[in-house]
């Protein structure tokens, strides 16, 4: 009963715009919204200079060798989606006559219909300012090809013909390779010589795509792949697919591999709702993905006609493409210009999430765990090199030190070596509370290091008095002097290998006292995001048998961020709280994120920053905080210059060798007048 319930309100519904993903158990689903995505939709209107280019993926409902139906289908699908600003619009393969009209396709007069029907869409949708890519059989003197049609304001701009034919169902029974067309080939529809485009690239002012039709996606020579080496940003794939129990996860994955392969957005659009079901049955499932993730798809089997649209970030893929040799095109296209109209204000739909550090497809204990092994296995490696019998730590209870004495933990019992070979040291100074000493003492005892106490108090009293330093004053030099005193009795203990506890927020922003605690002799966290770790920590206390373990590990998560440098409270609660000077880490780490590993201007990142956190943070206190990002990544650089060796276990790491690699005095001119053009 729930599922015929679901079947009626899709049919009332009939082109409801879907924003959906779901797992499908039944061979009938419903249309569900993706209720992130409906939080965000119709409320942030941009300047597509930012690389976002809204498309679509649309399935009409049609009818068996009723071009003109299905032509009315495909106009009405047009102008609604016209009217939601798509600039892209992919409709399935031989959409306009259906895949299943066997030997009426070697019939003229139905061929001549099928002409007609193309030259009646591309009138009536020439007020529409979209790009429309659909399917269908087109002749060629003696030969028939099954075709993707190309249409742009009321003119047929080309005709993809099909390379690689389907054998399975006997696709050559009707149909001609491309092989067979000469590059001066073309067909005649109402009246105008239309060329036929073999490798066609075509371009506009901001954006450029290719087209593989259905099968040829799974050939060891796809016309995507061509066509991305050359610059196509979107490869459209209009498709018959047939459905098979047990395949749509198949599907799902291709679309994504492809879309990761090619480093562009990927539209799928498949046949469905209305097809001949007499050998076979269409799912009409339509899917849009982007670098390697899908970002939008419909349902399977809906009645009806429906669509699912959402904005591909094609400077995205520019930027994964840079630096890849394996972009570079060696063959031969056909570049085909279409004057839409670029850089103009659309709606942008798209959801970006708050935490890009978790990729999609893992679950976060997944992550946590890969990233924690990535870092216990790089931290065995270089004792193991080193010969090292022991390594010195220091802890303070803060959220770094632990994680980082975690992985040592996990390297030692990686390599055999006795926990009680770390040396941890807990350095109490002027800003220390007991929440951290306490749980600093108890991580220590509980992992089983030998535990070293030495206050860093009378030692910088005397520096402050050879520097002649105020201790009131509780500026810089009060703050360095005390991270260098503790950086330095580390060294002195180790005469060997001190492990470092900075992350890689940290590391963006400066947030370190040089040659203090940014220097070590190994930084295991140095590619680790602030906010990851808080995950990562949370994890691990989650598989922890002891409770009073447990306990510690999730209140060191939930102590407020500090360096502890200055004196608490009068009830010795921490006063110096990180976040209430730099910023709020999680806006951080977005930044890092969207700036090192896709090369972002700030209004770009502001813009995706307002969606990722609305209700969270406003636009004026998000452009603060990015400010405050940009200055200080710049200025900062010379920190990490000189940064120790670590792994990297995220995708974005710092190192200067080969994470990021810029000069200590890059002017930041430019990227600052970007944020203060921000709105």
């Amino acid at each position: 009963m729930v599922i015929v319930f679901y079947i009626c309100i899709a049919l009332f519904l009939n082109k409801t715009e879907l924003h959906i993903r779901i797992n499908t158990y039944f061979c009938i689903t419903c249309a569900i919204y993706n209720k992130e995505e409906e939080t965000h939709t119709d409320k942030t209107t941009v300047n597509m200079k930012y690389g976002f280019v809204k498309v679509s993926a649309a399935t009409p409902e049609i009818a068996v060798a009723n071009c003109d139906r299905n032509a009315k289908e495909i106009i009405e699908l047009t102008n609604e989606l016209a009217k939601k600003e798509t600039e892209l619009i992919l409709f399935p393969e031989l959409c306009l006559t259906s895949c299943s009209c066997g030997d009426l396709f070697t019939q003229p007069h139905f061929i001549q219909a099928c002409n007609n029907s193309i030259a009646k869409i591309a009138k009536e949708t020439a007020v529409c300012d979209c790009v429309i890519v659909l399917g269908a059989p087109i002749e060629n003197r003696n030969s028939l090809y099954n075709c993707a049609i190309i249409i742009y304001k009321g003119e047929i701009i080309g005709i993809v013909p099909k390379r690689t034919l389907n054998s399975k169902i006997g696709e050559s029974r009707w149909f001609t390779s491309s092989d067979n067309l000469s590059n001066d080939s073309h067909a005649t529809i109402a009246g105008k010589k239309i060329p036929f485009v073999k490798n066609g690239l075509f371009c506009t002012d901001s954006y450029s795509f290719g087209i593989e039709i259905g099968n040829e996606a799974a050939t060891l020579t796809a016309p995507g792949a061509e066509l991305a080496a050359c610059g196509a940003t979107i490869i459209l794939n209009p498709t018959a697919q047939r459905a098979v129990a047990g395949t749509h996860k198949e599907i799902q994955r291709n679309i994504a591999e492809q879309s990761a392969r090619y480093k562009c957005g990927y539209i799928y659009a498949g046949i469905g709702w209305g097809e001949s079901t007499s050998v076979a049955t269409y799912p009409g499932y339509c899917a849009i993905a982007e670098n390697g993730e899908i970002i939008a798809e419909s349902g399977y089997h809906i009645p009806g006609a429906h669509y699912t649209i959402t904005d591909i970030d094609t400077e995205k893929c520019i930027k994964e493409r840079k630096g890849d040799n394996c972009f570079a095109c060696t063959t031969t296209v056909t570049e085909i210009y279409i004057p839409q109209t670029a850089n103009h204000n659309t709606t942008l739909t798209r959801h970006f999430t708050a935490q890009p550090f978790i990729p999609k497809g893992y679950t976060l204990t997944e992550y946590c765990n890969e990233v924690f092994a990535i870092q216990a296995a790089a931290l065995a490696k270089r004792l193991t090199h080193t010969g090292a019998k022991r390594c010195v730590i220091g802890i303070s209870g803060g959220l770094d030190s632990t994680l980082a004495l975690l992985v040592t933990a996990k390297a030692c019992d990686i390599i055999g070596m006795p926990r009680n070979c770390i040396t941890a040291v807990t350095m109490p100074g002027f800003g220390t509370s007991d929440r951290t000493y306490n749980n600093a003492l108890t991580l220590m005892q509980a992992l089983g290091t030998r535990i070293r106490e030495i206050s860093i108090k009378e030692a910088c009293i005397q520096h402050f008095k050879d520097i002649e330093h105020d201790i009131n004053t509780h500026d810089v030099t009060y703050e360095n002097a005390q991270a260098r005193e503790r950086t330095q009795i580390l060294m002195d203990i180790a005469n060997g290998i001190v492990i470092g506890t900075g992350d890689l927020s940290e590391l963006a922003l400066g947030w370190a006292t040089y040659n203090g605690d940014q220097m070590s002799m190994y930084g295991v966290n140095a590619s680790v995001p602030k906010t990851l770790m808080q995950h990562m920590v949370r994890n691990i206390a989650g598989n922890e048998a002891d409770e009073k373990v447990k306990y510690t590990l999730l209140d060191i998560v939930d102590t407020p961020i500090s360096p502890e440098l200055t004196p608490a409270d009068n009830e010795g609660n921490i006063k110096q709280k990180t976040e209430d000077l730099v910023g709020p880490y999680e806006l951080h780490d977005f930044f890092i994120y969207h700036f090192v590993r896709h090369g972002f201007a700030p209004e770009k990142i502001h813009l995706m920053a307002t969606t990722a956190f609305d209700g969270k943070y406003d636009s004026e206190t998000i452009k603060k905080w990015l400010t405050t990002f940009i200055r200080r990544f710049f200025t900062q650089q010379f920190k990490r210059s000189a940064m120790p060796d670590g792994p990297q276990a995220t995708c974005c790491a710092l190192d200067p060798q080969n994470g990021w690699i810029m000069t200590s005095d890059t002017s930041y001119a430019m990227w600052m007048q970007n944020c203060e053009r921000i709105e």
